[in-house]
């Protein structure tokens, strides 16, 4: 970034602390982080040891409410789309026997090609050894 003359970093949702690295302090002008609210610290005039909930970060009128109602959404979603993910792969496996007959029969097709590849990789090295050896 040393040949780095100008830099625009509006608008892009960022957060936190702008790094005080050698780089960045050079572009003392606050007008390139304009419309990201959350970011603190030098040369922007939100300070971020004062913060609303005391993270470091400045408070947002977009944060979620006490109630903790977006993230329950999130857990509930991720959990359904956990047991669904997991019984439409399982669940088939269980219920129909030319699939989990396949599956398995594919899974000890790749361990046989498995162990051959390593077979011939070991046998290659130690050619190599005895090779070096003489």
């Amino acid at each position: 970034m040393t040949l780095l003359n100008y830099l625009n970093l509006s608008y892009n949702n960022l957060s936190g602390q702008i790094p005080s690295s050698n780089q960045l302090q050079t572009m003392a002008d606050p007008s390139i982080y304009q419309g990201n609210p959350r970011l603190c610290g030098p040369p922007l005039s939100a300070n971020c040891s004062i913060s609303g909930d005391g993270d470091g970060f400045p408070k947002d009128e977009d944060d979620e409410d006490d109630d903790g109602s977006k993230n329950l959404g999130m857990y509930i979603s991720a959990v359904l789309g956990f047991v669904i993910g997991f019984w439409a792969v399982f669940g088939t496996l269980v219920i129909k026997k030319s699939v989990r007959r396949a599956y398995f029969r594919y899974l000890e097709n790749m361990k046989d090609k498995l162990f051959v590849l390593i077979a011939v990789k070991l046998a290659r090295l130690q050619r190599k050894m005895e090779v070096q050896r003489t």
